[in-house]
């Protein structure tokens, strides 16, 4: 087998940790990392994606580019597709128990995913595995055995369940196993690192506990086969890294489809063009670095460009806009998406033009009262009816969502429009 050249220790670390919420442990990956470099042999990062629905959002890349990040620098990318697990459904977030999928339903979507994943992964160097390949084999005494390897009290520190506990929510016995089972993966695939949202961080460190249990009890039972071979165990753990929720286009609560905050990565290059163009000014430094390979300095130079107000926020929007899409659609498509909106946006009204309306900063307001009280629409329910026949724009962005909360907690401007011809540059102050 063919040894890779890696990078010094150092340089791999810095790149890894760009973007990161936290590296648990950070000295362990250092020394995986240097273990790796002496021996030629890559480290195997681990990624688990149960396919709940069938497409992704820029706020599931998030992590999946992180796992690039590890594939860039030679090291085994491993893409879980959790399809036993998704019929188990994790309760990471959930206020109760949510209905089980069907196979049939995990399937399907599982289908979609990879075409979606392999817009930001090489799939020549992928390592793609579905967990039913090992759940589905497991017997009953398999299960009674992974089950006696955590404690009930510990599974109940579990935030969700916690909470839920507080709250005299019901929880199901299944949803007690899913971090079980998410952890067997992790022992079944020797990965040296697993990665996940930050809200994941619960299923990844069982996932360092279970390695660790499966580990001695392999160490010891080799002891009892071999008695004459002095044994010195040494765990292997997986390093747990967590990267941060993106914030959504609201800029308040996390991208979800649901909330009708996200931006939809099969979407058209026009779609999430606009979109992006809708976010909050303070709101496009997390995606600079979430969502592109710009380095820290190369943002802080660009965030420094425009607090000195050498750039305009919207033009260096427009550079993270094309930047994104360009990762998904390619360069020509991001570039005709952003000259078909900076056409439209001019013919409608050049934003020097509209009026100004300036607003005091407050906390969050509900779109359809600000329409009303900066005279745009008579009423809420007419400016409800406005939103939902697509005639509200921010920045040149349509806003389908009615329940929108607009954020006029920081200073900062946008350009309003509610129906063909009224217009407002709106200046929080």
């Amino acid at each position: 087998m063919t040894q890779t050249t890696f990078k010094p220790v150092d340089e791999q670390v810095a790149y890894l940790k760009k973007g990161a919420a936290e590296i648990i442990r950070e000295e362990e990956l250092r020394a995986k990392l240097a273990r790796s470099l002496k021996t030629g042999k890559p480290l195997r990062a681990k990624l688990g994606v149960d396919p709940t629905a069938p497409d992704l959002h820029l706020g599931h890349t998030v992590v999946i580019r992180k796992l690039k990040h590890f594939q860039d620098l030679g090291h085994t990318a491993v893409f879980l597709i959790g399809d036993f697990t998704a019929l188990v459904g994790d309760p990471t977030g959930q206020s109760e128990t949510r209905p089980p999928l069907s196979r049939e339903q995990v399937q399907e979507n599982a289908k979609t995913y990879l075409a979606q994943v392999f817009k930001i992964l090489d799939p020549a160097k992928t390592e793609v595995r579905y967990n039913s390949e090992w759940l589905d084999k497991l017997t009953s005494y398999d299960i009674v055995r992974l089950c006696g390897k955590y404690r009930v009290a510990r599974m109940l520190e579990h935030e969700d369940f916690h909470s839920r506990l507080e709250k005299q929510q019901p929880i199901s016995m299944h949803e007690l196993l899913y971090p079980l089972l998410v952890a067997y993966d992790s022992v079944v695939l020797e990965a040296d690192v697993e990665l996940g949202a930050s809200e994941q961080k619960f299923n990844l460190l069982m996932g360092r506990e279970i390695q660790l249990a499966y580990g001695r009890e392999k160490a010891v039972q080799y002891q009892l086969d071999h008695p004459e071979i002095e044994v010195e165990y040494r765990p292997e753990i997986q390093v747990a890294l967590t990267m941060p929720i993106l914030v959504g286009l609201d800029g308040q609560r996390k991208m979800s489809k649901s909330l009708g905050n996200y931006v939809g990565i099969t979407e058209t290059p026009r779609e999430m063009f606009g979109k992006m163009m809708s976010i909050p000014d303070e709101l496009m430094w997390s995606y600079w670095e979430l969502l592109t390979d710009r380095t820290p300095a190369e943002i802080g130079q660009l965030r420094e460009s425009v607090a000195k107000a050498k750039s305009h926020p919207m033009d260096v929007k427009m550079d993270l806009a094309r930047e994104v899409i360009a990762g998904f659609h390619g360069a020509d498509a991001a570039k005709k998406a952003a000259e078909e909106f900076q056409r439209v946006f001019r013919e409608r009204q050049a934003p020097d033009e509209a009026p100004v309306r300036k607003l005091a900063r407050g906390g969050a307001k509900k779109l359809t009262a600000l329409l009303v009280e900066l005279d745009l629409a008579p009423s809420k329910s007419e400016a409800e009816r406005l939103i939902k026949q697509g005639g509200v724009e921010i920045d040149g962005a349509r806003i389908d969502d009615f329940r929108r909360d607009i954020d006029l907690t920081k200073r900062g401007e946008f350009l309003l429009r509610a129906g063909k011809k009224k217009f407002l540059r709106v200046v929080v102050e």
